[in-house]
């Protein structure tokens, strides 16, 4: 997630060092009021909520700069704070991703309608829309990418799959828990070199995961070393806008198996020795 024009390594209060911590009447440039009491209900995350969860109206959202950007979406890092706080002041101060779904003007999610099968949309006028790709309908399926992805990690979370604790989503825009180590941005698996018991250790913990998404009838349908993290010894699950009912969508198991080797097939190169096969056979049997 890390981007190339940032600092190594990486520190975010070096990208806005006069705005970080200043208290100041009003919001200055790259800072707004916290966005957390204009979305209500559905549209926050969870309870119980983590402690460092800022809900103050108090607080202000400093943008930190860039983390990552794709074809769908951009990630950005996002500090909300009460001005004058610091990092240790629970509930007063956090590090958010903010990921933004691309706008009407911007490519869509690639290879969408191996994923969208199985899916409703109630708006007919949206659904014509979305069919013949007009402005309104390009604007529409960002939307739905948007939701879709805040819905599968509200869903995980609750199933006690290790994704980014979900904050709040608003429109396009998704605020989720910055995943670190020492403050830095986590690596993803594939930048990783575990030693051989760390290597064992991932891979229980991904089987784990993988088999409470299964037993869910949940698929991630794009997983690999690349949409996982690192967080020290701790695995995370990332980017699942494209979360897949294995019953619903005809391709369900196609994108299961498809997954058991993407991510079989790293830990196979690094030493261990996993078979893509057994797992696809477990995590089959754990559906039923």
């Amino acid at each position: 997630m890390s981007s190339p024009d940032l600092p190594d390594p990486f520190d975010p209060f070096r990208l806005l060092p006069d705005l970080a911590y200043t208290a100041l009447d009003d919001p200055g440039p790259g800072q707004r009021w916290s966005t957390w009491l204009e979305v209500t209900g559905l549209s926050r995350g969870p309870e119980p909520r983590p402690d460092w969860v800022v809900t103050t109206r108090a607080a202000w959202d400093t943008d930190l700069g860039a983390l990552k950007s794709g074809k769908e979406a951009d990630c950005r890092l996002l500090e909300r704070a009460v001005p004058g706080s610091s990092p240790g002041d629970l509930g007063r101060h956090s590090l958010l991703v903010a990921k933004t779904y691309r706008d009407a003007e911007h490519r869509l999610f690639h290879r969408r309608s191996t994923y969208v099968e199985g899916r409703r949309t109630r708006n007919t006028r949206d659904v014509r829309a979305t069919a013949r790709g007009t402005r309104h309908g390009r604007a529409v399926a960002a939307g739905q990418w948007a939701q879709a992805e805040w819905d599968a990690l509200v869903r995980l979370w609750h199933l006690g799959v290790p994704v980014p604790y979900p904050v709040q989503v608003d429109g396009l825009e998704i605020l989720m828990e910055y995943v670190q180590v020492d403050g830095d941005v986590a690596p993803r698996l594939a930048a990783t070199r575990p030693d051989p018991d760390l290597l064992r250790d991932v891979w229980d913990q991904l089987g784990h995961a993988m088999r409470l998404m299964a037993g869910a009838g949940l698929v991630h349908g794009d997983l690999s070393p690349y949409n996982l993290l690192l967080a020290g010894e701790r695995l995370v699950v990332i980017d699942v806008p494209q979360l897949v009912d294995l019953v619903a969508n005809p391709q369900g198991f196609d994108l299961l198996h498809r997954d058991c080797v993407n991510v079989t097939s790293w830990f196979v190169r690094r030493g261990l020795g996993v078979d893509a096969e057994e797992l696809f056979a477990e995590l089959v049997a754990a559906t039923y």
